[in-house]
């Protein structure tokens, strides 16, 4: 199961007549299969004041917080980024190149 989590929140103390305006969100991401073969991700995205009521940043939850990263990434972004990581795991599951040394 491909799991979301939120590292920080980056936020303007002050934005008009707003406190504490969340403007960066920074998130991983990871998925992993039965053998334990793991993918990760992680970046961060910029988020706009929207239309809707503002949420005091202490009530903020991380479900939201990746909700608005998401919303800011766009639904292109997190296939793409939620592909790559099944790629990463499918890579490790079957590999198709070693290293090493034969001595």
């Amino acid at each position: 199961m491909t799991t979301w989590k939120i590292n920080t929140l980056v936020r303007d103390l002050t934005q008009g007549d707003n406190e504490n305006i969340i403007t960066q969100i920074y998130w991983t991401v990871s998925d992993s299969d039965a053998d334990d073969n793991t993918g990760s991700a992680y970046g961060s995205v910029g988020v706009t004041l929207g239309e809707g009521d503002i949420i005091p940043y202490a009530d903020v939850t991380e479900a939201e917080a990746i909700a608005w990263a998401k919303a800011a990434l766009g639904e292109e972004q997190v296939t793409t980024i939620e592909t790559n990581l099944a790629n990463q795991i499918e890579s490790l599951a079957n590999p198709t190149t070693a290293s090493g040394v034969p001595f």
